[in-house]
């Protein structure tokens, strides 16, 4: 369950009424509802269909078990597989012990007449079931005597199985009638090698199929219950698991450039909470970057005021004397310039994050820590010192490696004096390249090392006044991470700093020799 983490009161309406298929539960119902009713559907045929297919294969079983004794009877010996030997023993030693005509096999055709007679005299069929003997082409006897008119003397089934000259069996469909089917399985008598009548075991499925469609009613009815139960809770469950997002929806309503406080509580495990976890993490990225964009804002308007507001000073102020017109306009070229440097430097920082801010090509790092450590002596007086020179290959943006080592060099200048310090260097190892610019000055405190690479932030225990914008070590920051890179910053107060660009040396060099090719 997710709860709103606001204060505030959450709009009054989850959602407009937009039509039935805009609610994601309605289309979640709708589809769930298909879904149930195609396999009811489907399901319930195949039910009654397998049904039918048990009950045809047990009466069937039930037929051969009966022509199975009848053969044995008939002539002393099993004429077909004997999977129910014990079954069959006591079941024929029953019925050659109720007629002694029943003893022995008959062997001629009186005998075998009034084996019929006996048989069918001695048998009991179960409902349904009926024992058929037809005698040279003509119905003799039958058991039980009350039959069906679709198994009458006359009727066609009847005159079919007296030209049989072969078992067989089949079931025989009959439309309209009240026993709906007839199986059956028939089978010529020979005595002698000479056939003298057919028995036949008929079997009418009109009760089976009966507690068939019966089952399938009781099983329709169950199923219908079921449906309406199933949509009911998938109703009521698919709004608890969707509550969340008509929650999101709402928080999002909520949710304005001055107010960004809005979060959803999570509780709990999976996708629905993996989202309220992500739209978190999205609303504090974007509070961030919002606060972060208007500390910015703030502050380039401030650091553009302060040099607007000397040059509209002064020159409200300048008279007619020629001096103090040439000194006043030296002041004002001096705060234009500045202010150039600011608005140069802001546009870099915007820069930094497009594409094609770096213009790469191959830098040999010992050269290039060579022509750094030239420059940078112009920058002021120090006691300058080259620690080490890395031999090797980088594939980088010169110009911009090169204005990142700079400004960390400025920024050392500006905080030590002419009695310190200065050290630059270079370095390859563990598939890694770094620069590094350490001075004896000051020092950072703790407190401001990780303050000092926002926008505008100075130290706050610096003994002078930067000359900067405050945008120096952002601008490191964004063209050291634009090459895959990151700033290391090791200081205390009165013992120095030492900055650190450690760029990654293969997977970043790889990626790069891919963008010099596409380029060429």
């Amino acid at each position: 369950m997710w709860r709103n983490q606001s204060n505030r009161q959450l709009a009054p309406k989850a959602y407009l009424i937009r039509g039935f298929f805009w609610s994601t539960r309605n289309r979640i119902l709708f589809w769930y509802t298909i879904i149930l009713c195609f396999i009811f559907v489907g399901f319930i045929p195949a039910f009654r269909q397998v049904l039918y297919a048990r009950v045809n294969s047990r009466v069937y079983s039930e037929l051969y078990e009966k022509m199975k004794i009848f053969e044995e009877l008939l002539y002393g010996e099993s004429q077909t597989f004997d999977t129910f030997a014990y079954f069959k023993y006591n079941a024929i030693n029953r019925i050659r012990m109720s007629d002694k005509r029943l003893i022995k096999p008959p062997q001629n055709s009186e005998e075998l007449r009034e084996f019929f007679d006996a048989f069918l005299g001695n048998q009991i069929p179960e409902d349904d079931t009926f024992l058929i003997v037809l005698w040279k082409g003509n119905f003799y006897k039958s058991s039980p005597r009350a039959r069906p008119k679709e198994l009458s003397s006359d009727s066609k089934l009847i005159q079919y199985w007296t030209t049989l000259t072969k078992g067989e069996q089949g079931e025989k469909i009959i439309p309209g009638s009240s026993i709906d089917s007839i199986i059956y399985l028939a089978k010529p008598v020979t005595l002698n090698g000479k056939s003298m009548a057919v028995f036949a075991i008929a079997h009418t499925t009109a009760g089976e199929r009966g507690e068939v469609l019966e089952a399938v009613t009781v099983i329709i009815q169950l199923s219908a219950g079921v449906l309406i139960l199933a949509l009911v809770l998938a109703w009521v469950t698919s709004g608890k698991i969707l509550a969340p997002l008509r929650l999101l929806a709402q928080t999002t309503r909520n949710i304005s450039e001055l107010e960004l406080n809005q979060r959803i509580f999570v509780d709990g495990k999976g996708e629905l909470a993996e989202l309220a976890t992500t739209f978190n993490d999205m609303m504090d990225r974007l509070q961030t970057a919002f606060i972060s964009q208007r500390n910015f804002i703030n502050d380039a308007g401030h650091e553009l005021r302060t040099p607007i507001t000397i040059i509209r000073g002064h020159l409200e102020l300048m008279g007619d004397d020629p001096q103090e017109i040439q000194e006043t306009l030296a002041l004002v070229m001096d705060e234009l310039e500045r202010m150039n440097r600011l608005v140069n430097d802001l546009i870099l920082l915007a820069k930094a994050e497009q594409s094609d801010f770096l213009l790469l090509e191959t830098v040999d790092v010992r050269s290039f820590t060579e022509e750094l450590f030239v420059k940078i002596k112009a920058l002021g007086d120090r006691n300058w010192q080259l620690q080490s020179t890395a031999k090797g290959k980088i594939v980088a943006d010169r110009q911009r490696l090169t204005q990142a080592v700079m400004n960390l060099v400025q920024n050392a200048t500006q905080h030590t004096k002419n009695t310190d310090t200065i050290t630059i260097g270079s370095a390859i190892y563990l598939n890694k390249v770094k620069f590094w610019v350490h001075d004896t000055g000051e020092g950072i405190a703790k407190a401001d090392q990780q303050r000092i690479f926002q926008r505008f932030a100075r130290a706050v225990n610096s003994r002078r006044r930067s000359e900067g914008s405050g945008l120096g070590l952002s601008i490191v920051q964004a063209i050291v991470e634009a090459h895959g890179g990151k700033v290391i910053l090791a200081s205390q107060l009165g013992a120095g700093a030492t900055f650190t660009i450690l760029l990654p040396l293969e997977a970043f060099q790889e990626k790069s020799l891919d963008e010099i090719s596409r380029r060429m």
